[in-house]
């Protein structure tokens, strides 16, 4: 390569970009790509490239496609600090001969082709009533508060040119913001994981951050970059749950596993939910605590198979009873059981009402805080209890986790707590 070809290579994007930092190429009439990704994935620089992509020319004094452009940020600060001055803003990704002229008094950046980016806040929608946009470029919108206000007058600004597009950056959240923007069919859409960026983060920073959430759904949302929905009515909420997160337990007072079995097996047969929880019972009810230690469920064994997986589970958590659901299995259940260990301490639960009604006063120990999950894990459990609604359960399939934690949480906390407050009938 000669040696201005060799100045020009680390600015020219297109040969270093990861591909989901790039448009899509096979969708053309666009007007919003989201680049949706974990924490670190290279959100930041997609969108600054973009932006130089829109507005610079072949040469650095010839006109670009876009000439009025919205960097629209949570705030001021982040805007600048990240969007514009950050290690993978723009002024960090332009040429020197491109580089765009920042105007701190009148908040935004001049390029010497006489482009011009204007600083918005999602904190003053009102701001953006009244100027004009052929492009913008929207950064963290899961994160706004006033995120819908801000997208809608933002949206009504995108009106100069014949193809005004704008570029969204962001961490996914299930907020109804985000989620409106990916069901508009004008929408593209490319995805990435924190790790696809590896080779430009610290090592350090990836191991920690595997060891802390790996198998969480905030590590699915934060560095899988998974948006993670609530059903409509969800009797668990994503906030309950990340609420309740917890790095480890405390001394238990007693633990069980409880098993939601399958009386078939195969690829096609629903899973066997097994979870293990244990509880601090010491005082009255209302002081005692509930930890769900781990998901151990399986799916395609046989009855047998299952039933060592779950007697397995019990040996690894060192846990004081076996409960089963036996609505499906009936005795079929407690002999697959005792043939894997005659001794086991079990036993046997009849649904007597529906998912719901069973599920819905283990929801209320979340909401008073009063159950906790060890971090690490439990994503697909998550996953179940954001799709179960007072309507029924909303997700594919049948929620076996749920179910098999509802069990475990009754023998543990519901059931004993009602024996605990019953009058004792003393005999004359």
């Amino acid at each position: 390569m000669e040696e201005g070809e060799l100045i020009a290579l680390p600015f020219l994007f297109e040969f270093w970009a990861m591909e989901h930092q790039l448009p899509p190429e096979d969708v053309d009439d666009w007007r919003t790509w989201v680049v949706m990704g974990g924490r670190g994935a290279g959100k930041t620089r997609a969108g600054a490239e973009w932006v130089r992509s829109r507005v610079e020319g072949s040469r650095p004094l010839d006109a670009g496609e876009c000439a009025r452009v919205a960097l629209v940020g949570e705030t001021i600060d982040q805007v600048r600090e990240v969007m514009i001055f950050g290690d993978s803003g723009i002024m960090a990704c332009s040429p020197p001969d491109r580089r765009p002229v920042w105007q701190a008094m009148r908040k935004r950046l001049v390029w010497p082709n006489g482009a011009v980016a204007s600083v918005h806040s999602a904190h003053d929608p009102e701001g953006l009533r009244g100027p004009q946009f052929d492009a913008a470029w929207v950064d963290e919108l899961a994160k706004w508060k006033r995120g819908q206000d801000t997208w809608d007058q933002l949206q009504f600004g995108l009106r100069l040119g014949d193809r005004p597009q704008v570029c969204v950056t962001t961490t996914p959240r299930n907020v109804s913001v985000l989620k409106q923007v990916l069901e508009a069919p004008s929408t593209v859409v490319t995805h990435a994981p924190t790790e696809a960026n590896r080779a430009h983060l610290a090592s350090s920073f990836l191991e920690e951050v595997r060891r802390r959430y790996a198998g969480t759904r905030l590590g699915r949302q934060e560095l899988d970059g998974v948006l993670l929905s609530d059903a409509e009515g969800a009797l668990w909420t994503s906030e309950m749950i990340e609420a309740a997160q917890v790095a480890k337990p405390p001394a238990l007072d007693r633990v069980v596993v409880a098993v939601d079995p399958v009386v078939s097996s195969g690829a096609g047969a629903d899973e066997c939910g097994i979870v293990v929880v244990g509880a601090v019972t010491k005082g009255p009810p209302q002081d005692w605590r509930a930890y769900v230690l781990a998901d151990c469920t399986v799916a395609g064994l046989s009855p047998s198979g299952w039933a060592k997986a779950a007697i397995c589970a019990m040996e690894r958590f060192g846990a004081d009873r076996l409960v089963a659901e036996v609505n499906q299995g009936g005795q079929m259940v407690a002999e697959v059981i005792r043939q894997v260990d005659p001794l086991v301490p079990y036993k046997a639960v009849h649904a007597k009402r529906g998912k719901v009604a069973r599920a819905e006063p283990v929801a209320a120990l979340y909401e008073q805080g009063r159950v906790f999950h060890v971090s690490g894990g439990l994503g697909a459990l998550e996953d179940q209890m954001t799709r179960m609604t007072a309507r029924g359960y909303e997700g594919e399939g049948s929620p076996d986790r749920v179910d098999a934690l509802v069990w475990a949480l009754h023998e543990l906390m519901i059931e004993p707590a009602a024996v605990w407050r019953r009058p004792t009938v003393r005999s004359l």
